[in-house]
């Protein structure tokens, strides 16, 4: 109930003005919709946004030198390195006890590690100081120029200190120029030597075999959703718990088997050779290359196809095609006029659904893959789990994830985001 003051506005029964009450009373139904969806908020948050937020982060973060050789850093801010002569004495007296903290602390391995990446030998370089450096004393042992020398001669070597120098900020764009095949160093950045430029081949395979997993996941899908879309109910369900029996199924199990499967002595083989396809001395060559990495992940991905297409053939009425057929339309034009163009959209979200879940596949391309059919997601779980190299690993992701996302938005300029849909 609200009514009006003679010279005023609106007001509501409790003497607000109406206005103002609305308003409360929107913002309260406000809050307690945010206060419904927070447990769901705060897992998202927690699961997916701030791993995101780690990785984008340990991309760039470079604070393990800054954070272990303190003095080291700051007494080589005027060092110049160019001038191809050894730091002074004030470098590496400031270096010795640096070196003599972190060896008392055990974190010299940290830094010497951090550092190996950039420069091969550094890592035993710092583990065989630390050991000398834990017994000096820091006044007496004075000066430490040569005794470091003498410890180690790659003390002498000005290219050790450059590499000290170019990686010791706090922030780096070092793992992201490792992403492409190139190095931060004091020149500047440059490219790998050409045999170790290898990661912008592995993005270049990612994107081409998952492209034609997709391609083939269309070609052998449509036909099957079609079939799903089309058959009395009987026999599509029976279908389709065809198509849903691989999700019942372990992906380890299904991986193992395509290896057992495509192998010189594999089961394809034999039953080639048994029908007198190929010679004995001639077995096919299917596993530890892009060939066997393309056929399993192509049966992997499959069902994540089927889905989508037959969601939206399911909502094609059958009446279209038998109006084009009774205007004149033979059954490949009412199909490739009619019916095809209605179910594009269910291709589009297969297609995106199988693009972006094969792009980042690890499991298969490692079992069935070999050194010429893995993913750069292969590449990644490398230098998580062996190098430790979780920076150049968190670089890698994010310009996997950057390429999605630019894929992403090309498809959606190009065929629009809005004309993708799994039914309805």
């Amino acid at each position: 109930m609200s009514y009006t003051d003679e010279n005023g506005p609106v007001l509501a029964a409790d003497g607000q003005p109406l206005k103002r009450s609305l308003a409360i009373a929107l913002r309260r139904q406000k809050i307690r919709a945010l206060l419904l969806i927070s447990p769901l908020l705060i897992f998202v948050l927690f699961t997916f946004l701030f791993p995101i937020a780690s990785m984008l982060f340990r991309s760039v973060e470079n604070d393990i030198v800054a954070e272990i050789l303190p003095e080291t850093v700051i007494a080589l801010e005027t060092w110049d390195g160019q001038a191809g002569v050894l730091p002074d004495e004030a470098v590496y007296a400031a270096f010795a006890g640096d070196i003599q903290r972190a060896a008392k602390a055990k974190v010299h391995t940290r830094v010497g590690l951090r550092l190996n990446y950039e420069k091969s030998g550094i890592a035993s370089l710092f583990k065989k100081t630390a050991r000398k450096a834990k017994k000096w004393d820091l006044e007496a042992d004075a000066p430490f120029k040569d005794k470091l020398i003498a410890t180690h001669k790659g003390w002498g070597d000005v290219e050790i200190w450059r590499t000290l120098q170019t990686h010791s900020s706090r922030y780096t764009s070092g793992y992201f120029l490792n992403a492409v095949d190139m190095r931060k160093t004091p020149s500047g950045p440059e490219f790998q030597p050409e045999d170790r430029q290898i990661l912008i081949k592995l993005f270049e395979r990612t994107l081409i075999m998952s492209l034609m997993i997709t391609v083939a996941c269309i070609a052998l899908g449509y036909p099957v959703a079609w079939l799903l879309a089309n058959l009395p109910m009987r026999q599509a369900n029976l279908l389709m718990i065809l198509v849903l029996l691989p999700f019942w199924t372990s992906l380890l199990v299904r991986t193992s088997a395509w290896k057992v499967m495509l192998q010189q002595q594999g089961v394809i083989n034999d039953l080639l050779v048994a029908l007198g396809m190929i010679e004995e001395t001639g077995r096919l060559v299917m596993i530890n290359n892009q060939f066997g990495t393309i056929v399993a992940m192509t049966h992997i991905m499959l069902p994540f196809m089927i889905l989508p297409m037959y969601s939206v053939m399911q909502t094609i009425p059958p009446t279209y095609l038998r109006a084009a057929k009774s205007l004149g339309a033979t059954n490949w034009t009412a199909f490739w006029r009619v019916y095809f163009p209605q179910s594009v959209p269910g291709i589009g979200a297969g297609s995106i659904l199988v693009f972006i879940l094969a792009i980042g596949y690890y499991i298969t391309p490692e079992i069935v893959g070999g050194n010429k059919g893995v993913f750069i997601s292969n590449r990644i779980a490398y230098h998580i789990f062996q190098s430790m190299n979780w920076g150049l690993a968190a670089a890698l992701g994010t310009i996997l994830l950057v390429a999605v996302l630019i894929l992403y938005w090309a498809y959606d300029k190009i065929v629009g985001i809005d004309n993708v849909k799994l039914g309805g």
